[in-house]
């Protein structure tokens, strides 16, 4: 493992990077390395794979960059046009189109060389069309995107593939990407160098680097001050020696609030704010700038559900703000260079794995005075059906996105607060939904908005309204639930023939233990001749005595033949005789024979 402390020109690189490649470099501003260049860009030019570590920010695209421009300027036998040279895999569209961008005039140094960047968003019937006509030499793109074209696309050879990078490899594999990472590098040869770039050195992310790499050689980067302390004692931390996390707890109902006073605190300054949802990003980026505090905010969504031309209008103008607000979700997470930025917000940030990482937090103190504003979301949301839709679906999202959370033990989904949550989200009232309707979740601190008919709430937007009522006019009428006919009797299932066998011997058993206990009575006296002509005479005789067990049974071998009792030991004969052939075993069945001898 390599562990680079402190910076070195680029003309001081060993081995020495090309001149063409330096007055890019140059052109760009770029004269001294930073450590992860440092290090990565000669390991990576003497084809040594590798696996680099090293915060978000410190300069890795640059660091497989340049590099991967030297491989390719080396080749004694120049690319033809459908030969590809390099891969580079993005976990976002965002950043593929940062490196695509980047790339550009290192490869107006190449004669021939040809890049095609490859993402969602766009047809993909013209780019595989491109192709087909005039090929490329070096691919970026997003996974899906890259896996869809190496399908489709049976004209690209990768044999002379030289370098695959992976940046980002712990987002890669954290969106769902490994099917595709495995598809893809079952595309390439083996004899190629592999970088695989991180933030992070995860479990998934060693096993992708055992996968996909020979014998790499880790690159972990490490700020001045954290290499000391790291000498002293195990100090792992990730983050930035310039940067300062803090975070401040507060009740769901309180987060707008203390959200919207952050704001007003600095309006004049470039600020990120996440979101869990793609649906929380629409709702917030549309009720800030419409509260009174905060008119005049310039804020921008930013979310994965938006068409590719959107994202990138998005990104282009928050970019060239110099103050605003941009509302985005994870998308934006990594990677993009967004010049100015003084403010990130996590808006659940969870500050327990922060601690068990180690990650150095600090709490800031909560204003008891900021006026609250959840009756200012109610307001709107009752004047604008646009708004009090986009807070149910943000919120009902939110619920969904904390029980689905992969980190359960953080996200606690069944202690969170819902009906808190609800009023911090301006509700007026709750949706119908499993988690709230089987009490799973607390609504406790909620309360409904009194006075408002929610299905009387019209769009602003005259076009929607004119539609909603059209739709509320031809909408049939709810028909009564008519109740449900009565089902008929089911079949009952024919017995088997065991079971059969089985219920016959229980009514032959209880059969003649029932004539046994008549016949003890009758010998008793407490039972007459006639009573007991009539009672054997029914059909179906409910016992009256449990049954008599072997013992009992036994004593009817004293039956002697005296008048009546004459008649009853040949009954009893007669009764026995019948059980005979199907309960051998049993002592009536001896008894019985006793008798007849």
């Amino acid at each position: 493992m390599a562990a680079v402390r402190g910076t070195i020109a680029f003309r001081n690189l060993k081995p020495p990077v090309s001149d063409e490649t330096l007055q890019v470099l140059d052109s760009f501003g770029f004269h001294t390395a930073t450590p992860v260049q440092a290090s990565t860009i000669p390991l990576l030019s003497t084809y040594k794979d590798v696996a680099v570590d090293a915060a978000t920010g410190s300069g890795k695209t640059l660091a497989f960059l340049v590099p991967m421009v030297e491989i390719l300027r080396r080749l004694t036998d120049p690319l033809k046009a459908f030969q590809v040279g390099a891969v580079i895999v993005s976990p976002t569209r965002e950043l593929a189109s940062q490196i695509y961008h980047v790339l550009g005039p290192f490869l107006t140094t190449l004669r021939g060389v040809q890049a095609m960047l490859l993402v969602g968003g766009t047809d993909v019937t013209a780019e595989v069309a491109k192709l087909k006509q005039t090929g490329a030499n070096v691919l970026i793109g997003t996974p899906g995107r890259l896996y869809d074209i190496m399908e489709r696309v049976t004209a690209l050879d990768f044999k002379n593939l030289e370098v695959l990078i992976l940046d980002e490899a712990d987002r890669l594999l954290d969106m769902g990407f490994q099917r595709q990472l495995t598809a893809i590098l079952g595309h390439l040869p083996k004899q190629r160098r592999t970088g695989l770039f991180s933030a992070t050195q995860t479990e998934a992310v060693v096993e992708l680097a055992r996968a996909g790499l020979r014998n790499p050689v880790r690159v972990e980067v490490r700020t001045q001050a954290k290499a000391q302390a790291a000498d002293t004692e195990s100090f792992q931390s990730k983050t930035p020696s310039g940067l300062t996390l803090q975070y401040l707890i507060c009740e769901g109902d309180e987060k707008p609030s203390q959200l919207v006073h952050f704001l007003c605190q600095h309006r004049q300054n470039k600020i990120i704010l996440y979101f869990m949802t793609c649906a929380c990003v629409d709702y917030w980026a549309i009720m800030l700038p419409q509260l009174e505090s905060l008119s005049g905010l310039q804020a921008v969504a930013l979310h994965g559900k938006m068409k590719q031309a959107a994202r990138e209008k998005a990104l282009a103008m928050f970019s060239g703000m110099t103050a605003g607000l941009l509302v985005c979700t994870d998308v934006a997470a990594r990677g993009l260079d967004i010049p100015g930025v003084d403010w990130i917000i996590q808006e659940d940030a969870y500050v327990e794995f922060l601690r068990i990482r180690k990650v150095p937090i600090e709490e800031r103190p909560k204003c008891s005075s900021v006026p609250n504003i959840v009756s200012v979301l109610r307001g709107a949301a009752a004047k604008d059906r646009d708004i009090m839709e986009k807070g149910l679906r943000a919120f009902v999202s939110y619920i969904r996105a904390y029980k689905e959370h992969h980190c359960t033990f953080i996200f606690k989904w069944k202690q969170l607060e819902a009906g808190l949550a609800a009023m911090g989200f301006g509700l007026l009232q709750l949706p119908s939904m499993p988690e709230l309707k089987r009490n799973v979740l607390s609504i406790a601190g909620f309360q409904p908005a009194k006075g408002i008919d929610v299905s009387s709430i019209a769009f602003k937007e005259k076009a929607r309204e004119k539609q909603r009522q059209k739709n509320l006019a031809n909408k049939p009428p709810r028909q009564p639930r008519e109740p449900e006919p009565d089902r008929a009797p089911k079949k009952e299932r024919k017995e088997t023939a065991e079971k059969r066998r089985l219920h016959q011997k229980v009514e032959d058993d209880e059969e003649m233990n029932r004539e046994y206990r008549l016949l003890k009575k009758l010998k008793k006296g407490t039972l007459s001749e006639s009573e007991y002509e009539q009672v054997m005479s029914m059909p179906d005789m409910q016992l009256v005595e449990p049954s008599s067990n072997v013992d009992e049974v036994q004593d009817s071998t004293h039956l002697n033949g005296r008048g009546s009792d004459s008649k009853l030991s040949k009954r009893f004969a007669r009764s026995t005789s019948r059980s005979q052939s199907k309960f051998k075993n049993r002592s009536v069945a001896s008894t019985s024979k006793k008798r007849q001898a």
